[in-house]
C-alpha cells in the first residue's frame, strides 16, 4: 500500500507522539510527615525505610491502595497511596544550589539551597530550567539537571 507523502508524515507524527506520551513520567511526593517504604504492597510486608515529607518519587504502578515508586537511585518500593500527593517536589542534588530570578545564569541570585532540600516544582520553562518555590515562599529558577523529581 503506497501512501502519499502527506499521509505518511501524519502517520509518522501520530506514532511518534503516541510513543512519547507512553513514556511520560508521573511524579508523586510524600504528603504526610513521614512514609514507610515496603518491599511489597502490604502493611505486613517488610518495612525497608522511613522517608520525610516532600520526598519525590517516580510513580511506576498503582495497585488499589498502594503505589510502586522509584527513587532517584532507581530502587523500587511500595508506599501506601494515602501518604502520597500529586503535588510535585524536587530535591536538590548539588551540595549548594543557586536559585535565580530568571532562567539564566546571568540573572540575579535570589538565594541558595543545600543538598537534599525539597523545593516545590511550579513549572518547566522547556529550556532546561524549572521554576521552584522554597518552603518559605520565595520562588525562582534552577537548572533541571541540578534537581531530581521533575
Amino acid at each position: 500500500m503506497n501512501l502519499p507523502d502527506s499521509l505518511r508524515f501524519v502517520a509518522l507524527f501520530v506514532l511518534l507522539y503516541g510513543a512519547s506520551a507512553a513514556y511520560a513520567i508521573d511524579y508523586v511526593s510524600v504528603s504526610e510527615s513521614s512514609a514507610i517504604l515496603y518491599d511489597a504492597p502490604s502493611a505486613k510486608a517488610k518495612k525497608l525505610f522511613v522517608v520525610n515529607r516532600y520526598m519525590p518519587f517516580e510513580q511506576v504502578v498503582t495497585l488499589d491502595n498502594w503505589i510502586k515508586v522509584r527513587d532517584r537511585s532507581g530502587a523500587l518500593y511500595w508506599v501506601e497511596k494515602r501518604v502520597l500527593s500529586n503535588k510535585r517536589y524536587v530535591f536538590v542534588l548539588s551540595p549548594l544550589l543557586d536559585v535565580f530570578a530568571e532562567p539564566d545564569f546571568g540573572a540575579a541570585r535570589l538565594f541558595k539551597v543545600r543538598q537534599q532540600i525539597a523545593l516545590e516544582f511550579l513549572e518547566s520553562t522547556g529550556t532546561g530550567w524549572i521554576k521552584v518555590r522554597h518552603q518559605d515562599g520565595e520562588a525562582g529558577f534552577v537548572r533541571r539537571a541540578e534537581v531530581w523529581g521533575d
